[in-house]
């Protein structure tokens, strides 16, 4: 199965790179650069579903899991685990490229690069330009190094500049989660901070109100 979807794959023009044991993609993932990931639960070495949780601690490529367990509690364990999408076994080769299409089209892979200006209609707060169409953002004319998830979470704060958004929205419209830790958003918002040059204690744009949720707003003027 595996060389038939790498066949298929690359005369579909995608570029594949295949392995067959889940340290082997852990490795792969860590050094190399992907725009998705297929995994397999039916691998040799490790269950799929904790090998997906070890993919999610080093990076936020989308997932797709490919699983011949037709058992929804799974399927739903699966994707509050990480998984973008799922397809249940056996499946075509066009199934299968319909998801990734999907998919990429929703993380916004393969879209405009880091350095790529920023149009004049993204969304601007202060120094601070985010275009969710094209996934690019900069601070202060330099463009920002963000992960997916910690520019899924820039791009929705941008566009409410202000508001105070309450982490249970935060966690349903970025995470996609009717629930979860509030753990998750502190890191993010921990790491998105380090990138815009700030600290919690010394905020410029991100603010934390106590039990409430976060905002981002313009930073103050610097006196003249």
């Amino acid at each position: 199965m595996r060389s038939a979807l790498i066949r298929e794959l690359t005369e579909a023009a995608h570029t594949v790179r295949s392995v067959g044991t889940a340290l082997e993609a852990l490795r792969e993932v860590a050094q190399v650069g992907f725009d998705l990931v297929i995994l397999d639960l039916g691998l040799p070495d490790l269950d799929g579903a904790q090998a997906l949780k070890m993919l999610r601690g080093i990076t936020d490529v989308p997932v797709i899991v490919a699983t011949a367990r037709d058992d929804e509690a799974e399927i739903i364990r699966l994707l509050t685990d990480g998984a973008d999408d799922y397809l249940v076994k056996p499946f075509s080769v066009a199934h299968l490229t319909a998801r990734m299409a999907a998919v990429l089209r929703r993380t916004g892979r393969g879209g405009g690069a880091a350095g790529d200006p920023v149009p004049s209609g993204a969304l601007r707060v202060g120094g601070l330009a985010v275009d969710p169409l094209r996934r690019i953002a900069e601070l202060d004319g330099a463009a920002l190094d963000l992960t997916r998830r910690e520019f899924d979470l820039l791009a929705y704060l941008a566009g409410r500049p202000g508001v105070v958004v309450p982490r249970k929205e935060l966690l349903a419209e970025v995470w996609q989660q009717s629930y979860g830790d509030d753990q998750t958003i502190d890191v993010h918002l921990s790491w998105l901070r380090r990138k815009l040059g700030e600290t919690a204690a010394s905020p410029r744009y991100l603010h934390t109100v106590r039990g409430v949720g976060v905002k981002l707003e313009q930073p103050p003027a610097e006196p003249a």
